[in-house]
């Protein structure tokens, strides 16, 4: 994993994010002279795209993976799923040791790529991480959370990280299941934002 903080909420801090980046926005846009009629459009294409997310995650939690993606304007390309009975030998890093001192109950993951609808395409990897008791669920997303301490190993990677970096990630705690998913560009250029949101609706997709 990348040495970048997380928040509480078990995403990254993305320091291009901040206020600095907001104010040279607020800059650029001033210079540019856009016209309250382009600003009004900008708003519009935003309130659009968050409406097309909101929908796309309650698909998502109905377990309705390829209409989740449409819903965004996208397209599920390929989907692969497997389960395991441990994670310990699924696993690596403190996230590793954790499994043998708290073997989990069951490991499902799976691997989908799907295309943006701009030519790009992108692999979206998740696991769900079932623990015998609440307490230790909570646990292990602490742990998974934070930088440098391993992870389940994602469909997907043939060497821990090569494609998964934990920069574009997100994880989701639901009693004793703890859902973890990062995602990753196959082709094209995809926008960070496009990546994030990649995660942000497979975190929500029930255990199969």
């Amino acid at each position: 994993m990348v040495n970048q903080p997380r928040g509480p909420d078990g995403r990254w801090i993305k320091y291009k994010y901040g206020v600095g980046a907001a104010a040279v926005g607020v800059a650029v846009a001033a210079g540019s002279g856009l016209s309250g009629g382009s600003a009004a459009s900008l708003d519009s294409a935003a309130s659009q795209a968050a409406k097309g997310k909101t929908s796309s995650k309650k698909s998502a939690q109905k377990g309705r993976h390829s209409e989740a993606w449409q819903r965004l304007g996208w397209r599920q390309l390929k989907k692969t799923a497997k389960r395991e009975l441990k994670c310990g030998p699924h696993s690596f890093g403190e996230v590793q040791r954790f499994f043998l001192r708290h073997p989990c109950v069951d490991l499902d993951r799976m691997i989908v790529t799907v295309d943006d609808g701009s030519g790009n395409k992108i692999a979206v990897s998740v696991a769900w991480v079932k623990m015998p008791k609440a307490n230790e669920a909570a646990d292990l997303k602490r742990l998974v959370d934070k930088q440098g301490s391993g992870n389940v190993a994602l469909l997907g990677e043939g060497q821990h990280g090569e494609r998964f970096t934990g920069e574009d990630y997100d994880s989701r705690l639901d009693r004793k299941l703890v859902v973890i998913a990062e995602s990753a560009r196959i082709a094209g250029r995809p926008s960070e934002a496009t990546l994030e949101t990649a995660v942000e609706i497979a975190v929500e997709f029930p255990a199969p």
